[in-house]
């Protein structure tokens, strides 16, 4: 979905050619949104399975996108609209008027509608994981808000919350209000409220209703029970990112409505930039202009899709080059795994071989019970052949003959491609590909895999997977795991919660403890693989001490698998397992467990695990992300490892955080995130993310400093309170979490090119700091931020260069000429350390620094900058611009805005008071010393 990353090795130029030829409609097929003409193409709206049918909701979707297309038409200036939305209806919903659905899916949807409530309650939000101008994940609505009209009164239309949303999710930007930091100390000394821009006006309301400012405002913390109530009535025409629902905003802040002094997320993520910058800096602006004319553009055209019969194909490579590493017995391991265990009840399967030619193995079958598993692991190969040569193509032209045999065509099929060949001709296929409407799932095997194997995958927006030729690696376990019906029904799939290979010696051990939570239980499998002839020992305990052993596992002595199937529901609480190395040499041996859902209204926790781009150049790092979750609610507190492996060298681990640093955007929202540049070789790497979390009470986040429509309070209409209805409580109950938690999951593979061979110089800088505060208090002014490394956020920078400056512009266009504060005494902590640095603001008293044409110097406010330096002098970005508030006398209270001219009639009093005073006082100290000289001179005369 994210447009403009790249996408992994490119296609041939014959290719590209044979596209352009065929037609521009074959460009977007699995290439999610497209912006042509003016009018965006492909997207996709998805209802969640578990919603109940109702037609309403269709037609509400539609309306609500209908008026979102002319609001923003309008909003960009005549630049985009929605022209072609597709809607993806439930499987369970009965009504059959639907057409079937190509590549389209649950888990590729930009926008989900759900029953659940997250962590927002109703607010409408958008997941957005990526820093400022990078696209977001999807966009979140709740049945109710889209059922319930009552809250449009809180929300505004359903329209323009769609386009507040899709800012968010398309271009990036970020809100421009702030419930924590409901208000701030402006540059005049002023109390303002955080908003955008500062022309929308209204009232404060204290528990009793309206009052002076200054009475919510209380040694500068803001009252609780106060609130800012807006006027219902503006003149004001921005922020569709700060308030949407307000009738006279139509636009976006630019640069002459933004409010860059606002504590709110889109100043911090963006560096005090306005939305509209930021959108016009968008791929989307650089590759359109307005539409000429004052037509409006056509209404959207919608689709409704729906999924048939789940339909999958193993194409499987048995050319010679199958036999090397063990990548046949891995390949039989993991498809006897995925038949046996993953793939869905009702599910139609068949199998396809190829080497120089496909091979149809096993017709399409459909799965209703365990008989016809085994059946189709009976076709699965068992022999490679002679020949090495791979036709790739040759064995999808087989898969698409029987799903086409089944269905009459080969739409929302899925074809899991697995293959270690080197097939130039691959590129051959790519239209037939993009044109049958199945997606497509490469696994690699080995570093001879076809370098634009991926591209299959791009293309009809499968996932990508890679397996190093490495005996203990449980790679082809975890990618088949990873593979799903893609739904979104949670309740149907299966959940990894171990993973594990190591080579065992001669009669030693493989001793481990997996973790089965309350959450998960049902339908819970131990797989045991090995490499020689027969079975490690088994000994298998539950949490209650019941021992399972070797006998008590269904071995399959040809693939050299052990499968365990616990009946029922399985004992929340530690297993123990140990494998005993029996034979006479070292081998290696590998468990794998999985688990469902143990109550079909609680979800279990989940773990998504993904890189930024497909592939990357060196000295570019990958950013590395993990969504935690539990539903909808971010799980917090989790610890979260991430193991990189390339095809020769060692596996790197690395550790993930979700604490609002270097990759990580948004501190607390449970996606977890780290940069990765430890490239040791060119080639694939694969990507495997381990969760667990300790037994403690459930560490679920209450709210996410996220991206979400704001919930109005309620407005003043002709000068009258009118306050909505009291915002939803979630009614979330924590749950005891006894023995905690344990989460595997395949975050697919990515791609490197340009590691130099010799050994290089430093290249990679510290990263960007992108949560400094500044706070000021008497004469000090204090920071603080997460320490960055000496390599991006790994290591220990070696020094920092604060500047600060009494000028906003100054700081953002010419850093290096604003003022330096000595930082000698300042060293650097370990990355992910939080650094806290105190100045004094008399620097400023004395500092000399150039002020802008026409900037004067009665600012009340500094603003301040930081970057670090490493060992070999190579700095980061300059980070965010964080604000304080100077010149503030200790004991003073802020002048508040509204009574300025109120404090200028009291001063204005006084000096006439004062002036009054002086008179009476001189007239009477005249009065008196005439007194007294005529005094003295009657005196004088009587002598």
């Amino acid at each position: 979905m994210t447009h403009g990353d790249s996408a992994g090795p490119v296609c041939s130029l014959k290719f590209v050619t044979l596209l352009v030829v065929l037609g521009p409609e074959l460009l977007f097929l699995g290439a999610g949104v497209q912006l042509q003409e003016n009018g965006y193409n492909g997207l996709l709206v998805a209802i969640n399975p578990q919603v109940t049918e109702d037609q309403k909701l269709i037609l509400n979707i539609k309306e609500m996108i209908t008026e979102a297309s002319y609001y923003l038409f309008n909003a960009t200036k005549r630049r985009v609209f929605f022209r072609n939305i597709k809607i993806l209806i439930p499987a369970t919903w009965k009504a059959n008027n639907y057409s079937k659905v190509k590549q389209e899916s649950y888990e590729k949807a930009n926008v989900i509608v759900t029953d659940w409530y997250g962590a927002h309650g109703d607010d409408p939000y958008t997941l957005q994981y990526r820093g400022c101008g990078k696209e977001g994940k999807y966009i979140h609505f709740t049945l109710d808000f889209l059922l319930n009209d009552d809250l449009t009164a809180v929300y505004g239309s359903r329209g323009r919350v769609f386009v507040h949303e899709w800012a968010h999710l398309r271009w990036g930007v970020f809100d421009e209000y702030n419930n924590e930091k409901p208000f701030y100390v402006n540059g005049q000394n002023q109390i303002k409220v955080t908003r955008c821009s500062s022309d929308i006006t209204g009232i404060f309301l204290c528990e009793r209703g309206p009052c002076p400012q200054e009475n919510c405002i209380i040694s500068k913390i803001f009252k609780e029970g106060c609130m800012f109530i807006y006027n219902s009535t503006q003149n004001a025409t921005a922020s569709i990112m700060f308030m949407q629902s307000l009738s006279s905003v139509v636009e976006f802040c630019n640069a002459s409505t933004h409010n860059q002094e606002a504590p709110n997320l889109q100043n911090q993520m963006c560096s005090l930039r306005s939305t509209w910058d930021v959108i016009t800096d968008s791929e989307d602006f650089n590759n359109s202009f307005p539409m000429k004319g004052t037509e409006l553009p056509p209404p959207p055209m919608f689709s409704l899709i729906q999924a048939g019969d789940k339909v999958v194909c193993l194409v499987l490579d048995v050319s010679s080059k199958m036999a090397k590493a063990d990548r046949l017995f891995q390949l039989q391991q993991a498809a006897e795994f995925y038949l046996m265990q993953i793939v869905e009840i009702h599910t139609f399967v068949g199998i396809a071989s190829f080497n120089s030619k496909g091979t149809i193995r096993a017709q399409m079958h459909q799965i209703n019970n365990d008989d016809d598993r085994k059946l189709l692991v009976s076709y699965l190969p068992t022999t490679v052949s002679a020949e090495a040569e791979t036709s790739i193509c040759s064995g999808l032209k087989k898969g698409f003959e029987m799903v086409e045999k089944l269905n009459g065509k080969a739409f929302g099929s899925v074809m899991i491609l697995v293959t270690s060949g080197d097939d130039e001709h691959v590129t051959n296929c790519f239209l037939t590909v993009l044109s049958s409407g199945s997606t497509i799932h490469t696994i690699a095997l080995g570093s001879s895999a076809v370098k634009n194997l991926e591209e299959l995958s791009h293309l009809t927006g499968g996932l990508k997977f890679f397996v190093p030729d490495k005996s203990n690696s449980n790679n082809m376990l975890d990618a088949f795991s990873r593979i799903s019906s893609g739904t979104g029904d949670i309740f149907q799939q299966h959940i990894q919660l171990e993973s594990i290979g190591e080579y065992v010696k001669p009669h030693h051990q493989l001793k481990n403890t997996v973790t089965v939570d309350h959450s998960v239980g049902n339908d819970t499998t131990f797989l045991v693989t090995w490499q020689t002839s027969g079975p490690p020992e088994i000994v298998l305990f539950d949490p209650n001490g019941r021992k399972y052993y070797t006998d008590d596992f269904t071995t399959n002595l040809a693939f050299r698998t052990a499968r365990l199937w616990i009946p029922g529901t399985a004992k929340p609480g530690l297993w123990t397992y140990t494998l005993n190395n029996t034979h006479h040499s070292p081998q290696a041996l590998k468990v794998t467990v999985t688990s469902g859902a143990s109550r079909s209204a609680v979800p279990p926790a989940t773990v998504e695990a993904f890189v930024e781009r497909d592939s990357t150049h060196f000295p570019h790092p990958v950013t590395i992300y993990a969504i935690v979750r539990k539903g909808f609610y971010p799980i917090l507190n989790a610890t979260v490892t991430a193991t990189i492996e390339s095809e020769t060298a060692d596996p790197v681990t690395l550790k993930l955080f979700d604490d609002g640093a270097g990759a990580d955007v948004i501190k607390n929202d449970g996606i977890y995130s780290r940069y990765f540049f430890s490239f040791a070789v060119n080639g694939r790497y694969s990507l495997k993310v381990h969760v667990n979390h300790s037994p403690s009470i459930s560490a679920l986040a209450h709210s996410i400093p996220g991206s979400h429509a704001m919930y109005v309070p309620g407005y003043i209409t002709n000068g009258n309170i009118q306050m909505n209805a009291p915002r939803k409580s979630v009614g979330r109950r924590e749950e005891e979490q006894k023995w905690g938690f344990s989460r595997i999951s395949s975050g697919g593979s990515f791609f490197v090119l340009g590691v130099p061979a010799d050994p290089h110089p430093d290249v990679f800088p510290p990263c960007k700091i992108i949560d400094l505060e500044a706070v000021k208090s008497e004469e000090e002014v204090t920071l603080s931020w997460t320490a960055p490394g000496e390599d991006f956020d790994q290591g220990q920078a070696n020094s920092y260069e604060i500047r600060v400056s009494k000028s906003l512009q100054n700081i953002q266009d010419d850093f290096n000429n604003a003022i330096l504060v000595n930082t000698s005494k300042l060293n650097p902590q370990q990355a992910g350390t939080k650094e806290i640095f105190t100045f004094s603001s008399e620097l400023f008293t004395n500092g000399l620094e150039h002020q802008p044409d026409g900037e004067t110097q009665k600012s009340h406010r500094i603003y301040v900058a930081i970057r670090a330096v490493d060992r070999n002098s190579l700095k980061s970005a300059v980070s965010n611009v964080a604000q304080a508030s100077l010149l503030i006398p200790p004991n003073s209270a802020p002048v508040f805005a509204r009574d300025d001219f109120m404090l200028k009639g009291v001063l204005t009093a006084m000096g006439f008071i004062g002036i009054i005073c002086l008179i009476i006082v001189v007239t009477h100290c005249v009065l008196n010393r005439k007194k007294r000289a005529d005094k003295k001179e009657n005196e004088t005369k009587l002598l």
